[in-house]
């Protein structure tokens, strides 16, 4: 038996997947993580979108100011490479012709050209554009210390991620179809970032979100 959902700490995603923004919208409280040390390969930098050629993984590359010990908190966004230019050419190129790409494009592409600092920074601009344009009006805190075994909190910080979408630990029984641009010629992709949502659904992202209820197994 389930029941419903539990407080959580969730990681600092970069353009959660829509997964991540079911448990944002029904659970009761929600934390993100602030002071773990930086995990790398994992969602903090990296999502994915559905293109003409099937889905496609993007990772920003990043600085850790501190070695392997840098708190996500301290990552940097890489200079070195137009990452921001080729990524957004990427998501302009799978979503130009999707129904409300034109009627959310200025919002995210200014982030993208305008990226702050920090990835932490870079992610929660993301988050907060997302939760206004989902209509959720959950609020979340930061963790204050880092806490190995958060107490009354639901630890989703290791278990959102893209290569592993249907983790046990993250258990969203099923994922309803929507169309999708490229719905044509590929089957649909479930759990992509909150951008395939926005972009193909618009306003009813948020009437998405809410039939979709996430449970601790």
């Amino acid at each position: 038996m389930t029941t419903g959902p539990p407080p959580v700490i969730l990681p600092a995603a970069c353009l959660p997947d829509v997964g991540f923004f079911c448990w944002l919208y029904h659970a009761p409280e929600v934390v993100i993580e602030f002071h773990e040390t930086y995990p790398k390969q994992t969602c903090r930098n990296r999502y994915r979108i559905a293109t003409a050629n099937g889905l496609l993984a993007l990772s920003i590359p990043v600085v850790k100011t501190d070695g392997n010990h840098t708190l996500t908190s301290r990552i940097k966004l890489s200079k070195a490479e137009n990452w921001n230019r080729i990524h957004w050419r990427a998501i302009e190129s799978a979503y130009n012709k999707s129904p409300f790409f034109l009627y959310y494009k200025d919002d995210f592409e200014q982030i993208f050209f305008n990226p702050p600092e920090l990835l932490i920074d870079f992610n929660l601009a993301i988050l907060n554009r997302s939760c206004k344009f989902t209509g959720i009006k959950q609020s979340f805190g930061l963790s204050e210390s880092y806490q190995k075994h958060p107490a009354d909190l639901f630890d989703l910080r290791q278990a959102i991620m893209p290569k592993h979408p249907a983790s046990p630990e993250f258990d969203i029984r099923h994922y309803e179809p929507y169309t999708q641009v490229f719905s044509d010629r590929h089957d649909f992709i479930p759990n992509l970032s909150i951008l395939d949502l926005l972009f193909n659904l618009g306003p009813e992202a948020g009437d998405y979100l809410r039939r979709h209820v996430p449970t601790k197994a």
